[in-house]
This record gives structure tokens, C-alpha cells and sequence, in this order.
């Protein structure tokens, strides 16, 4: 099959190849997706299961890619819960060969089915940015109506999802970011927004929760803002300071698939959209995440197949 190859960790986005590379093979609980769309992060190529597998080996060369959706095309053995012909979309393990390929092995549990009416490069877009998004609005910090959250980031990915999430609860959501974010961010219905460039962010005052994807000084100035019993949110690095009489939580996102479900119905209703920046073939994808790439707002999406 034809997948998109890293072989040099120094090399960076230089180092990527498309190649011809051998089938994945199915383990226990498995099951094998032709892949449809994929969604890669260059940020990959710095971790350390891109490179080596979970006892520390080298596994290179190694197909990225972590976002996926497409059609089941074989069970592995106990595989329960999806079937031969299936739409899914889901996350792929952080420490095996990803989604930049034309099929890819996947734990059952990590994926769930797609409606037939959602677009495969929708779900892709939706899976980490989704997944993070309700995990640290619902999980970690189970935001409510009538309360206020400053999502930093929020024309972003992760941030434009969740705006729309915590304003479906009833929450009151300000968001922050350059100042042509604005726009997109008032259109995803902020009810404030703070260009954090040339705006002061402590006037937004007091508010219930906190959302940060960017770290460093934002992160650190946010813990002011959290009122007594709130809570700050953060994908970044762990925080080095604490909110007064509240609390800081930094996660990694993870695989659900109840979540993906939950996901998935308001991909279906029309309730959730988000940023797709560009739509790129494999023998493209390449090209579309290097140096000289031309940068887009919104996530690149690589369209494998357009078969269904």
C-alpha cells in the first residue's frame, strides 16, 4: 500500500516520503480500515512514539497520523461492536503506524461508527480537536449553564469546537486570539473576544473555567481570572501555578468512543462544524505540510480515497 514515510527524527517535515510499504496486520480486537481521510499534526515528528513502540524500540519507518476515517475492511479475532462495511472515524495509537496510508489497523475501541450522511474529511477534522475539547469541557471541568469560560485559542481547531460545545450547554463563552480571529470567533458566538496581541486579557475579569491550548505566560497570567472553586484547563504543559482556592488540570487527550458518538450526532444534526482549512490528496500530503506550504487557517486534511 502507498503511505506516507518517516525514517529521520532530525530531519523533520523534510524526512517525509510517500512510499510503498506492506499491509498492517491485524492483532486481537483489531480492525483494518481502508482509509478514507487522515489528519496529521507536524507536531508528531517531535514525539516519541512516532519513533519508537511502546518497549522503546525503533520502529522506524513510521507512517503518522493519528485522526482516521473510512470503512472497516476486516476483523481482527474478539473483534465485537463494528462490522465489515462500516463507516467509522477514530484515533489511531500514539505508538504503531498511523492514518497517512491507505489502511490502517485500529483497536475496535477507539473508533465509532459515522453516520452515513457525514463527510469522512468533516470527521477527521473532528476527532482530536473533538475529543479535546469535550474531554476538557466535560470531563475534566463539566461545564455548565449560566456559567463563563475563556477559551483561549478559540478560532482554532480545538477552541472553534469548543465555543460551539460549552455555547450548546448554555455556557458563556469569551474567546481569545489575534486580532483575525475576531471575526471567526464572534461569528462562532463569543460573547466577548480579546486580541491577546494588542488587548489586555485581565480585563475580562472573573470567570468559571478556563480553557488553554497555548501555555507559557497566557497560561500562567490565565490562573488569575479563575474564581474560587473554578478550574484551569490546559493541552499545553502542565501548570506551574495554581489558581487561588481553585484548581489546574493539564491532560492528554484519549481515545472514546462514547465521546466520538456524542460527536458524531452533532456532526450529523448540523449542531458542530469545524475548521477545515484545506483538502489535500496523499500524493500531496507531503507537500502540503512542509516549510514552503502556504499556511492556512483551519486544519489540512488528507483525502486518501474518494471511494464509499
Amino acid at each position: 500500500m502507498q503511505a506516507i514515510t518517516a525514517r529521520d527524527q532530525e530531519a523533520g517535515l523534510a524526512g517525509l516520503t510517500l512510499t510503498e510499504v506492506p499491509c498492517p496486520h491485524l492483532a486481537e480486537n483489531e480492525v483494518m480500515v481502508r482509509v478514507h481521510a487522515s489528519g496529521f499534526t507536524p507536531g508528531e515528528l517531535t514525539w516519541p512514539g512516532t519513533w519508537t513502540d511502546r518497549a522503546g524500540r525503533d520502529r522506524t519507518p513510521s507512517v503518522p497520523g493519528h485522526e482516521v476515517s473510512g470503512v472497516v475492511t476486516e476483523l481482527g479475532y474478539g473483534t465485537t461492536g463494528l462490522s465489515v462495511g462500516q463507516r467509522v472515524f477514530g484515533l489511531t495509537d500514539w505508538t504503531r503506524n498511523g492514518s497517512l496510508a491507505e489502511y490502517v489497523a485500529v483497536e475496535a475501541r477507539n473508533l465509532a461508527p459515522l453516520p452515513a450522511d457525514v463527510d469522512h474529511a468533516v470527521a477527521t477534522a473532528t476527532v482530536i480537536s473533538g475529543l479535546t475539547a469535550w474531554q476538557a469541557l466535560f470531563v475534566h471541568t463539566r461545564i455548565g449553564p449560566g456559567q463563563t469560560i475563556l477559551i483561549h485559542g478559540a478560532a482554532g481547531g480545538v477552541g472553534s469546537i469548543a465555543v460551539q460545545l460549552a455555547r450548546e450547554v448554555g455556557a458563556r463563552v469569551i474567546g481569545t486570539g489575534r486580532a483575525r480571529d475576531r471575526d471567526t470567533a464572534l461569528k462562532l458566538g463569543v460573547a466577548a473576544f480579546v486580541d491577546l496581541e494588542n488587548e489586555t486579557l485581565e480585563d475580562v475579569g472573573q470567570v468559571d473555567v478556563v480553557f488553554d491550548v497555548i501555555g507559557g505566560d497566557i497560561r500562567d497570567r490565565s490562573t488569575a481570572l479563575v474564581r474560587p472553586g473554578g478550574t484551569l484547563v490546559t493541552i499545553a504543559s502542565p501548570p506551574e501555578i495554581q489558581p487561588q482556592n481553585g484548581r489546574a488540570i493539564f491532560f492528554v487527550v484519549e481515545a472514546d468512543r462514547s465521546q466520538l458518538t456524542e460527536l458524531a450526532t452533532r456532526l450529523r444534526d448540523r449542531r458542530l462544524t469545524p475548521n477545515i482549512g484545506a483538502i489535500r490528496p496523499l500524493s500531496e500530503a507531503v507537500a502540503a505540510f512542509g516549510p514552503d506550504a502556504p499556511r492556512v487557517p483551519g486544519k489540512t486534511i488528507i483525502r486518501v480515497t474518494n471511494d464509499d
